[in-house]
């Protein structure tokens, strides 16, 4: 019998502590792969490792609080994961954050210097950190969840659909490094975007029961796919963008 493509990964998840965060520690845990979660917030973290350690009771789920705007403390936690583990198999980019106006006029620059530091620092900080274990890896997989308006933004969100789009541009440049890397026989590791309308959970269908919250993602279907890119080859998953709701 072959073993699952996640069993006995080292999978790394940078902003875990979040529903999306939840969800992905969960299912990787599931799947049979060492989870290495990170947030900034240590409670949030804290509750979201204890649940997936509970949910899958052989599971290995470790919590790490991070400042990954930190360059060196991003790459001090990419080289204490191999260190400890042996090896890192993926990094689920879920950093996530939200600022926006009701009209383009009313856009407020100091959005864009929050998001820039969410929304794209984070991804330098940790592709940079985590490159060259991912290329070491046989199944290596940087993922970054983004979101529709990237590729079609609305006039009230141009500060976060700016960030989004220089996201998806800094993680498709991975994957050029990656295809690089690879030489004829094709990519080793992959990097790749998921994107998404919206998420929704299940708290949130409580607080709106009448809401359609229609192409939302459900988070556990992000987790889903997330883990999904693993039953691909890398050559199959690097430099695409995987649309989980429909695309512009």
């Amino acid at each position: 019998m072959s073993k699952a493509p996640l069993e006995g990964a080292v999978v790394a998840v940078a902003g875990a502590g979040g529903p999306a965060g939840r969800a992905t520690l969960l299912r990787l845990a599931e799947a049979g792969a060492t989870v290495v979660a990170s947030d900034a917030d240590p409670a949030r973290l804290a509750e979201a490792v204890d649940a997936a350690r509970y949910a899958h009771g052989g599971a290995t789920v470790t919590g790490d609080t991070v400042d990954l705007l930190d360059l060196g403390a991003a790459r001090d936690w990419a080289a204490r994961t191999e260190r400890e583990f042996g090896r890192i198999d993926g990094l689920v980019h879920l950093v996530g954050g939200w600022r926006g106006s009701k009209t383009f006029a009313e856009t407020d620059l100091a959005d864009w210097t929050l998001l820039e530091k969410l929304l794209i620092r984070t991804v330098q900080n940790t592709s940079l950190a985590f490159q060259e274990a991912l290329q070491r890896s046989d199944r290596g997989r940087y993922l970054l969840i983004s979101a529709a308006g990237a590729s079609r933004p609305t006039a009230g969100n141009a500060a976060y659909s700016a960030a989004k789009a220089a996201a998806e541009a800094w993680t498709l440049a991975l994957a050029d490094a990656f295809r690089k890397a690879g030489g004829e026989d094709g990519p080793r590791a992959a990097a790749a975007v998921l994107v998404v309308k919206a998420l929704v959970h299940d708290a949130m269908r409580a607080e709106r029961p009448d809401a359609k919250f229609a192409g939302f993602t459900d988070v556990a279907d992000l987790a889903a796919a997330v883990a999904g890119t693993w039953d691909k080859p890398a050559s199959d998953v690097n430099g695409q963008r995987l649309w989980l709701t429909e695309q512009p």
